[in-house]
């Protein structure tokens, strides 16, 4: 039997260092006005210290999830990290498994920069519908100031570290608040956004292997603006048609929190009000897969959205990759 997918609840957690505008004038030749009138972010939050980690974030935002329904992480199945900066290359949804206790959780990451988290919630919402798991935490989490080359002033001046959690559970289908979806992929421009692996120019002298490390995040900042204000609105569009949806219709615009340029030339291309964009990147940047999970935690938190309100999730970012989810909420 197809089931629905129903959101119980959500958490967020940020570091505790704010860093503005003016700071960053300190370390590359920019200034306040230029940054917030280019972006509109005013300041970032960024992990400090050797002891901290995108796992702390996830563990933090997700025990705020699990604590607002009173659940108990043993009632977890899946636990799906979306996050470009793990702490070990070979995975670390399961380190926040074990943090949190969730003994009878699978847990795997998931790829895919700034669209992760909607990746991660339609993963989750099929694994539900087929009825494989009843109860999954997704968890969108970076640190990308840790991959930042903070003398690049076309990407230091954006990103931020964050994570934001959501727990979902099956439910019968007449309750779906997940309505529909649309994914898109394009490799043939990976090269705009990328953190690259590049191999050293001496070979192993017995072995002829070329070992070498992850640079810093790269970025065309111009061609990703284009790509994000052509795609996303055809991205919407094409969701919000096959579920027969009018763009009146939709109550809120959340999208991944990139640049509010961006935003709100997307909104103006749907004729969607200013007023109905969900904004928070002007105390957090741009913290990838945690924009999204975060932006609502905080929507949700001040009582913006309000019951059977429609909600049109889009992520966009590195692949390239974007997509978009509309959901009506339920209280």
């Amino acid at each position: 039997m197809i089931q629905g997918t129903r959101i119980l609840s959500t958490g967020s957690a940020v570091p505790d260092s704010k860093v503005n505008n003016n700071t960053i004038s300190q370390i590359v030749e920019t200034s306040d006005k230029w940054i917030f009138s280019r972006t509109g972010i005013q300041e970032r939050r960024l992990l400090t210290g050797n002891d901290k980690s995108v796992v702390d974030l996830a563990v933090s935002a997700s025990i705020k999830a699990l604590d607002k329904i009173s659940m108990n992480p043993s009632e977890i199945d899946l636990i799906i990290l979306a996050t470009s900066s793990p702490n070990d290359l070979f995975g670390s949804a399961s380190q926040i498994q074990a943090k949190l206790n969730a003994c009878n959780a699978v847990a795997f990451d998931l790829t895919a920069a700034c669209s992760g988290f909607v990746l991660s919630l339609v993963t989750a919402s099929q694994f539900l519908q087929t009825g494989n798991y009843s109860t999954i935490l997704i968890i969108g989490a970076d640190v990308l100031s840790k991959w930042i080359d903070w003398s690049d002033r076309s990407t230091c001046i954006l990103f931020g570290d964050g994570a934001g959690a959501m727990i979902l559970q099956s439910s019968l289908k007449k309750d779906n608040q997940i309505l529909g979806f649309q994914l898109n992929t394009d490799g043939n421009y990976s090269k705009y956004l990328s953190l690259m692996y590049k191999e050293q120019n001496n070979p192993h002298p017995l072995l002829n292997l070329h070992q070498g490390s992850f640079k810093y995040i790269n970025m065309n900042g111009k061609e990703v603006y284009k790509f994000a204000v052509s795609q996303v609105p055809i991205s919407i569009l094409k969701c919000l048609s096959s579920l027969n949806i009018k763009i009146s219709d939709v109550d809120w615009l959340l999208l991944h929190q990139a640049n509010e340029r961006i935003l709100k030339a997307v909104a103006d291309k749907l004729s969607i009000n200013i007023n109905k964009i969900i904004l928070n990147l002007h105390k957090y940047g741009n913290t990838s897969a945690a924009s999204i999970p975060l932006a609502l935690d905080e929507a949700l938190n001040q009582n913006k959205i309000a019951n059977n309100d429609i909600v049109v999730i889009s992520g966009f970012g590195a692949g390239l990759t974007w997509g978009t989810v509309v959901i009506q909420w339920k209280c």
